[in-house]
């Protein structure tokens, strides 16, 4: 509803357009219980206008002001938030794709997809021989989820000059922590091994990840002291796990407690090194890479707390890091592309990525 919000006012605005609706005291009951529908269905979009007020300087501020890719054929989005793209066609952008085996574990083989840039250029014009390396990691909790899941990202910064992989991993309760973060940094060391096959910089590479992605994301960022990872987005996701078990999710709304024994095979009081080793929170030093939290106020699933949370750490450790707060949005957002939450960490995403892999 928030993300569709302005579809719901549009059909509330056309309603009030069928004739002599105010003739009669219900008709116009229901037309004032349909002006105050259209105010709360736009409520989102104009919370994302005021969030997006001041977002770009808040960026060149964190990580350095930059020019996002471009090419004659995709530009960079030029605000956060676009009331007229709100109602554009979210297609994917056609970019050239490839699924490929990285590892083999216990004679199943892992894949990511790879999405290639093709002859694009940067802002400058000049040609992209080889183009930084955005992973994208998928979230479901750790329990589901594939490579395939909200691919829109993806064909977008492929088509402005990135080469991006959407990878699989394997997934718990078969395989519980560490497996996943494994599969990622394996994910990482075959496509720098098969940089100059792909034409990929691999001294350039980005992490974004969504929920358990998002904490995949950090994990390996903070963990596998690799110089060539040069930042990392994490959306919406648990970066501390006890502090997760102590402040559950609503149970009517959502399991944490079993997704938690799922991912880490117990509970704290079984196996509390594991949640610690688990939680990128405890990891964060004078070494922590530029960090970007995109995560909404309203999230009922992860608790916007657990990027406040990270965000002091980096602050305390004067770690280059922004989180950028939607006050309207809830979980998993940005699966309306186009939508206020889709457009904001879109325009986040691109210029963070550009300014950590310029």
């Amino acid at each position: 509803g928030a993300e569709w919000g302005h579809y719901i006012a549009l059909a509330g605005i056309l309603s009030l357009l069928v004739p002599f609706w105010w003739r009669s005291v219900i008709g116009q009951v229901a037309g004032g219980m349909t002006v105050v529908a259209i105010g709360i269905a736009l409520s989102p979009t104009i919370r994302a206008m005021n969030a997006g007020r001041g977002l770009e300087k808040r960026l060149d501020a964190a990580f350095g002001k930059t020019v996002p890719r471009s090419n004659p054929d995709a530009r960079a989005m030029s605000s956060p938030l676009s009331l007229t793209r709100m109602f554009r066609n979210a297609a994917p952008e056609a970019v050239s794709a490839k699924s490929l085996n990285y590892v083999k574990r216990d004679d199943e083989q892992i894949a990511l997809d790879l999405y290639l840039p093709g002859d694009s250029a940067d802002s400058a014009g000049r040609a992209a021989r080889s183009a930084p390396l955005v992973i994208t990691i998928h979230g479901g909790s750790w329990v589901s989820g594939s490579s395939q899941d909200l691919p829109e990202l993806n064909h977008y910064l492929a088509k402005r000059g990135y080469a991006v992989a959407a990878i699989g991993y394997r997934l718990a309760p078969k395989h519980p922590f560490p497996a996943a973060t494994e599969d990622v940094n394996a994910a990482i060391d075959y496509l720098k091994r098969r940089a100059s096959v792909f034409g990929i910089d691999s001294t350039r590479i980005v992490l974004v990840g969504r929920s358990a992605g998002g904490q995949l994301a950090l994990q390996s960022a903070y963990t596998k002291n690799d110089f060539n990872i040069r930042g990392v987005v994490a959306l919406y996701a648990p970066t501390d796990q006890i502090w997760g078990w102590e402040h559950p999710t609503k149970p009517r709304v959502y399991d944490s407690f079993a997704t938690l024994r799922a991912f880490l095979n117990g509970e704290p009081s079984q196996i509390a090194a594991t949640y610690r080793a688990a939680s990128p929170i405890n990891y964060i030093g004078s070494h922590t890479i530029p960090t970007l939290l995109i995560h909404g106020t309203m999230d009922p699933l992860v608790s916007v707390r657990q990027s406040q949370r990270l965000d002091s750490a980096l602050a305390v450790a004067r770690r280059p890091r922004l989180l950028v707060e939607m006050p309207w949005a809830t979980h998993g957002c940005d699966f309306v592309f186009n939508g206020p939450c889709g457009q904001m960490a879109t325009f986040a995403i691109e210029r963070f990525v550009a300014s950590v892999t310029r």
